[in-house]
């Protein structure tokens, strides 16, 4: 079927259909808005006897690890820093039933995940934003985007649970100043990723 709209598409435009006209004509054929965008999009608008096909982006192998290793290190540093942040609250209100969760073996693992994670997924970010600055294209790759929406459902759902046990918390009067602050964490390191991507995303819809 969408190869059929692309067809469309085409010949509609080589013979001089207004591209509003033709948004509107498969509109009404019950196409849906983003197919319409997508397929009208496909054609670079400027005056040429025929429709010229933009470029479109492709998944290479170096351009996927990249974007898994920007993600896994995410995924590490959010990890790390809520684990790290977790074990201080243990120190500061200790547990009368368990007083030694404080680990420092624990505690220098988490720091030193986030020490090597971060810098390395913020150098990526710097490597990436300067390569789709220098070729747009690239920042309707594929696998940013399901990487990107992938991380915007677990952020989600982190934010989901969280808001759950504070309520299951509340009603069987368990909310501790402890339990709260660790609640705390994990909603603020979740919604911090979770409004960063839906921002990116966003921005990145505004300019197309």
């Amino acid at each position: 079927m969408a190869s059929e709209l692309n067809v469309f598409v085409k010949e509609a435009l080589e013979k001089g259909v207004a591209r509003p006209q033709i948004a509107e004509a498969l509109g009404k054929a019950g196409w849906g808005d983003d197919e319409i965008k997508s397929a009208i999009g496909s054609y670079a608008e400027f005056d040429f006897p025929l429709p010229v096909p933009k470029r479109r982006p492709y998944l290479s192998a170096r351009e996927a690890f990249v974007y898994l290793l920007l993600f896994l290190t995410l995924y590490i540093s959010a990890y790390s820093l809520g684990a790290l942040l977790f074990s201080y609250v243990n120190k500061w209100l200790p547990d009368s039933i368990n007083p030694y969760e404080w680990n420092v073996s624990a505690i220098r693992g988490f720091l030193a995940a986030l020490i090597v994670s971060s810098p390395i997924y913020l150098a990526l970010t710097v490597y990436l934003t300067r390569g789709i600055k220098r070729s747009p294209d690239r920042k309707h790759s594929k696998i940013r985007k399901w990487l990107t929406y992938v991380t915007l459902f677990i952020a989600a759902g982190v934010i989901i649970g969280d808001l759950i046990a504070l309520l299951n918390g509340f009603l069987q009067g368990d909310l501790t100043l402890r339990f709260v602050l660790k609640v705390g964490v994990v909603f603020a390191i979740a919604a911090t990723i979770f409004g960063y991507y839906l921002w990116d995303l966003r921005k990145e819809e505004k300019e197309q």
